[in-house]
């Protein structure tokens, strides 16, 4: 025996162990972890959406954890869904999240793959102006200052709703503020119109705010879109674990989509912060049944949209490149779950 394989043997054979302990590592993970929009009130943490029901129930994580496998989830604050979001899957350090469609193509367009795993709802938009406005329609507001944070999702259905007017964003002198900086400079007569969320309705109620125009009635495409978006990487080395997590959301759009179990829906987004005379205001008058509302289908409609946007985020410059983002696509794991809990045809014709 020489002696470079006299060294060379204990040197394969350790980093044979150490590849072996590492594909180990990476196949059965001690941990999930999923970001998801967070609120705290009278110091108690709580969840937006689905994700609040999911962590009440606490299916998901008894069922992760007969598997030795922590479920965290990781809190992003309402000022900066997106960039947070995009910064974690950047640095690996989340899994999944359940966030908005227009970051979701400003990630994968720079580079980093996720993963749309369950579809969810739309959301509706506001367009709101201060109380004593003479502004009527997104018309009157050609060369005005509208507070509208971009990158975020509602970026998309403002641009939409331009459009069908004849105008387009440079119209408009757009004041790049958070949701929060936004209701403050319209209410101190900052702006002349804030482009935003339910949180309209808070306007509103303090006297600050009048709603001249919302997406309820708007073509589909238009609203704004949160989904369940994974970690590319992730879901190819754990598909048993990313079953688990898609399972759990499918469940829960089920038991949301129960007409019956509207009120305790509006009660668990109203524990989270939300006024329940808001939730209120804006399930009121959103077209398509409450039942399609929460669909967690993949559609021709969820394909166009996503390539729509696409395109609107490489026109606009919000993207270097152009992004096949229906290619993220993953309906597998919703599928197994529609066939397994006899959900295969509950949702037929749902969110087209």
């Amino acid at each position: 025996m020489t002696l470079l394989t006299r060294f060379a043997r204990p040197f394969a054979a350790l980093l044979f162990a150490s590849l072996a302990f590492a594909n180990a590592a990476l196949a059965a993970p001690r941990e999930v972890r999923i970001a998801v929009v967070a609120y705290t009130t009278a110091g108690k943490q709580s969840f937006a959406g689905g994700a609040g029901v999911i962590n009440q129930d606490g299916e998901l994580q008894r069922e992760l954890a007969k598997r030795g496998v922590k479920l965290t989830w990781v809190p992003v604050s309402t000022t900066a869904v997106g960039p947070q979001v995009n910064e974690a899957f950047s640095n690996h350090s989340i899994d999944f999240a359940a966030y908005g469609d227009l970051p979701s193509i400003i990630l994968n367009a720079a580079g980093v793959p996720t993963r749309l795993l369950v579809p969810s709802a739309s959301s509706n938009t506001y367009l709101v102006v201060p109380a004593k406005s003479t502004v009527k329609s997104v018309k009157d507001l050609k060369g005005k200052r509208v507070a509208l944070m971009r990158g975020r999702p509602w970026e998309y259905p403002f641009v939409k709703l331009l459009e069908a007017n004849g105008m387009k964003l440079s119209d408009v002198k757009v004041v790049n503020l958070n949701p929060q900086a936004g209701a403050a400079a319209l209410g101190a007569g900052g702006v002349d119109a804030f482009f935003t969320l339910s949180d309209a309705w808070l306007l509103v109620d303090k006297g600050l705010g009048k709603i001249v125009w919302d997406s309820k009635q708007a073509p589909r495409s238009w609203q704004m879109r949160a989904e369940l978006w994974g970690d590319k990487a992730f879901i190819a080395a754990n598909p048993e674990l990313t079953q688990l997590v898609v399972d759990a959301f499918v469940k829960n759009a089920r038991w949301s989509s129960d007409e019956a179990n509207r009120e305790q829906v509006i009660r668990i987004g109203a524990a989270a912060g939300i006024p329940e005379s808001v939730i209120r205001r804006d399930y009121e008058g959103t077209a398509g049944s409450w039942k399609e509302r929460a669909s967690p289908l993949f559609t021709p409609a969820l394909a166009d949209h996503y390539r729509d946007l696409a395109a609107y985020a490489r026109r606009s410059g919000l993207v270097a490149k152009d992004v096949d983002i229906v290619g993220t696509f993953e309906p597998r794991y919703v599928q197994s779950a529609l066939d397994r809990f006899g959900l295969k045809t509950y949702w037929n014709g749902a969110a087209q």
